[in-house]
């Protein structure tokens, strides 16, 4: 029988792998807000940082954010916006509700959203996404996944966002991703030479 050369495995294996995250029940978003990343940029020494869930399975969004050093004074708002690329501002999708989000100029966020209930997003987003909780739910989700949303923290100062951050796929995503495809072809490469030790 012919065998399947290492690049063709390598091919096939990485083909079937960028399929997975289209049909994962989880998806995981990380961001680091700071000033310059605004639209248009701003000079303020705030950071933050957020990881952002989707639970495909449960409809559920959670968001696990911090802040500190804000200079435009307390939080009054905070947001994740959606549909756009770095760079560019867009709409707000999901309002992060006050309390619990700090209305001060540091602290740490934590809830869950449910993504099937109209009162998760603005009304804004839902009649621009076709005018259903169900629409806007899918709407968000592809965004989310394409990574055209993003957080943003308001005050007075800066009613535009102080700091913002692009969601991006989580760098241990990435990192464990690597690290498989490296041990399969180590467990493929050993498998091989078993084999040809035994032939």
């Amino acid at each position: 029988m012919k065998r399947i050369g290492p690049v063709v495995s390598v091919i096939v294996l990485l083909a079937l792998l960028a399929a997975v995250p289209s049909h994962a029940a989880i998806i995981v978003k990380t961001a680091t807000l700071t000033g310059a990343q605004e639209t248009p940029p701003n000079a303020s020494t705030a950071t933050g940082s957020a990881l952002v869930t989707v639970d495909t399975m449960t409809n559920m969004l959670t968001v696990n954010e911090t802040f500190s050093g804000l200079i435009g004074g307390p939080a009054a708002a905070a947001h994740i916006h959606c549909c756009a690329p770095a760079g560019v501002a867009a709409m707000v999708a999901i309002p992060f509700p006050f309390p619990p989000f700090p209305a001060a100029t540091g602290g740490q966020f934590i809830d869950s959203f449910d993504l099937t209930q109209a009162t998760t997003y603005t009304a804004g987003f839902i009649t621009a996404s076709g005018g259903t909780a169900a629409a806007a739910e899918a709407t968000f989700i592809a965004a989310f996944s394409s990574g055209t949303t993003y957080v943003n923290i308001h005050n007075a100062i800066f009613p535009g966002g102080e700091i913002r951050g692009q969601l991006v796929p989580e760098p241990a995503t990435a990192s464990y991703f690597v690290a498989g495809i490296v041990g399969l072809l180590i467990a493929r490469r050993r498998r091989g030479w078993r084999g040809r030790a035994t032939e």
